[in-house]
């Protein structure tokens, strides 16, 4: 009786959703590379190079800089669960999904969620922020989305560190969908927490995200009255593994064909150069802009908080109720993958992703080509 199951073999696509996005044939080929040990001497110095590279990528300097071993998710609990003690206050900035999934966390933690909420589409008002910082001077910290992947939408993050530093607050902010895109400071804007992932402009597979902290959030994780809640996460226990002078302390099996990949696409980042790319992104999101506009597709958000990198768009009043059907001709006819719109968006955009190795123009001119012949 033959066998049912085979090898898997996709049918390669153009990835334009938000995430993950195309990956280079180089980090595909350095993530089928022999596997060695993760206590290994060899990947013991990648390790320390995958640190240098992401503190290129995050323009910081910190100690603390480093990959978990887990998806954006992970990131965003990591800082979460080691900033937040049970009884902090923190405020919390929702303008999209993934401040909510923040406040999720937060209130997981053990925390009090002080919400500032913004529409959908909109950027976090720094006035608001101000005003709640203000109403509530022991807040611990402030949480918000930079690159709001749900809505296409860039908050200030410069502004809105500068008013907690004023208020003694630390920040933990949501950069998955931003490093590699667009301008980020970490050291320059005063970032104390903050968390990326693999999949989005680094253009490595799903499965890692990286992350970094400063001294001050550093003092407030070792100054902990209580445990930190999550074992996997607990910097004072993964540190060891990452940070350990010599030997390395056994934490968890890494996984090591990732750590290849993400190595070799911070690599072709840092080849580029850290300006040029968010150069690219901006450059191919107005072409990508333009072709829209002669489509009769209009954005979400208004152009001096539009990422490049993530692209919603208004689906026009007589496609909605048809709109999955494109997507699926898009995917199906065309190979190309554009995303739909999440919670209160469901049906009314799409999300077409320029991130990384996505952001190319000849995907552009696929993009626009295959929506025309889908859209009639």
């Amino acid at each position: 009786m033959p066998d049912k199951f085979k090898s898997f073999n996709p049918v390669e696509k153009t990835l334009m959703g938000p995430g993950p996005s195309d990956v280079s044939p180089r980090v595909l080929a350095a993530q089928g590379q022999a596997t060695i040990g993760h206590l290994d001497p060899q990947f013991v110095s990648l390790m320390d190079e995958i640190k240098d590279l992401l503190r290129y990528a995050f323009r910081t300097k910190n100690d603390v800089t480093f990959p978990v071993s887990a998806p954006g998710s992970a990131g965003m609990e990591t800082c979460i669960v080691n900033l937040v003690e049970p009884g902090d206050k923190v405020i919390v900035c929702i303008n999209g999904v993934f401040g909510g999934r923040m406040k999720e966390n937060v209130e997981r933690a053990g925390g009090i969620a002080v919400v500032v909420e913004d529409e959908w589409g909109e950027p976090v008002s720094v006035d608001k922020v101000e005003a709640a910082l203000k109403a509530n001077p022991d807040a611990v910290a402030l949480g918000f989305v930079h690159s709001e992947t749900s809505t296409g939408v860039r908050s200030d993050a410069e502004a809105l560190c500068a008013l907690a530093r004023e208020h003694g607050c630390l920040t933990i902010v949501d950069a998955v969908t931003t490093l590699g895109g667009i301008p980020l400071e970490v050291d320059g804007w005063g970032i104390d927490a903050i968390y990326s992932g693999s999949q989005k402009c680094l253009s490595a597979p799903p499965g890692l995200s990286p992350v970094s902290f400063s001294a001050k959030a550093l003092e407030k994780v070792r100054n902990r009255k209580a445990k930190v809640q999550s074992w996997f996460l607990d910097l004072n226990l993964v540190l060891g593994y990452w940070d350990g002078d010599g030997g390395r302390a056994y934490h968890h099996t890494a996984p090591v064909n990732a750590m290849y990949g993400l190595h070799e696409s911070l690599v072709i980042l840092h080849e580029e150069g850290i300006e040029k790319s968010w150069e690219r992104h901006q450059r191919v999101h107005q072409q990508l802009h333009q072709g829209l506009g002669e489509l009769g597709i209009e954005y979400l958000v208004d152009t001096p908080y539009r990422l490049p990198q993530l692209n919603s768009v208004l689906i026009p009043d007589h496609l909605q109720s048809g709109e999955a059907d494109i997507r699926k001709e898009l995917l199906t006819e065309h190979r190309l993958e554009i995303g739909a719109g999440l919670g209160a968006l469901a049906g009314k955009v799409w999300r077409i992703g320029l991130m990384g190795h996505s952001a190319r123009e000849e995907n552009v001119t696929k993009c626009l080509e295959a929506m025309k012949v889908a859209m009639r």
